[in-house]
């Protein structure tokens, strides 16, 4: 296939700035490219001044929303041929996304939902280590009851820890301790009887590796950016959304 073939991924980035990062260096390795014009075409909008999506979801602050069709539409303006978005939590949001664009958009969550099953045909619950924000508003729910998958929460107290832990790595804290309490919080999971632990939210694998569990650990950074170098190569079709408009 010649590059001309391939789709340009657009990129909605930014939420944090730190795990956009973490995304664009994934897609590069699963590239496998041996020069500079055999890697994708991405046009990413970092935009960090979106509204916070916790304080959204828990009816503190504004609504990313319109934020978030805003750099989608941008994105479509620049010549995406697709849109991703590197954020877990924003995807309670995806629905304005999807109204203010006429290019596709791949859902990090489908696409993670469908990894569990693809990889791990057996597993029965899944543990999300998942922002506050990502659980209220049910982003997983939906997709993991179509594969058939239950859901295994943290209890209150290690789930304010994580919070407390996320916006840690968020200000750049990803040392030993920091790394070491996720760690904990992945096994609590599985001793709550998890088959498989998702990395629900992208600054999760800033400090939590799969070798750092007891458990399978899906990276939903890593899932997406697989599936980005697949959709632009044309490897396999686009998903379809019933909501997808037609350009």
């Amino acid at each position: 296939m010649s590059n001309a073939d391939e789709l340009v991924v657009g990129v909605i980035g930014g939420l944090g700035p730190e795990a956009t990062h973490d995304f664009f260096g994934k897609v590069l390795a699963h590239s496998q490219a041996g020069s500079d014009q055999q890697h994708l075409h991405l046009i990413i909008e970092n935009n960090p001044k979106t509204p916070n999506r916790n304080d959204a979801i828990a009816g503190r602050g504004p609504s990313p929303g319109p934020a978030l069709a805003a750099m989608g539409e941008a994105l479509e303006r620049a010549g995406a041929d697709f849109i991703v978005m590197a954020c877990n939590t924003a995807h309670a949001f995806e629905a304005d996304i999807r109204a203010a664009i006429r290019k596709p958009f791949v859902s990090l969550i489908g696409e993670v939902a469908a990894e569990v099953r693809r990889k791990h045909p057996a597993a029965r619950r899944v543990g999300l280590l998942a922002s506050q924000g990502c659980l209220d508003a049910r982003v997983y729910d939906a997709l993991l009851s179509r594969h058939h998958l239950g859901a295994v929460l943290l209890d209150a107290a290690a789930q304010a820890e994580f919070m407390t832990l996320l916006y840690r790595i968020k200000s750049g804290q990803r040392g030993a301790e920091v790394k070491a309490r996720m760690r904990v919080l992945g096994e609590k999971l599985a001793a709550a009887g998890a088959d498989v632990i998702i990395a629900a939210c992208t600054e999760v694998p800033l400090v939590l590796k799969a070798s750092g569990t007891s458990m399978p650990l899906i990276d939903s950074t890593d899932v997406l950016a697989r599936r980005c170098v697949v959709y632009a190569r044309r490897i396999e079709p686009l998903p379809i959304h019933s909501g997808d408009q037609q350009s």
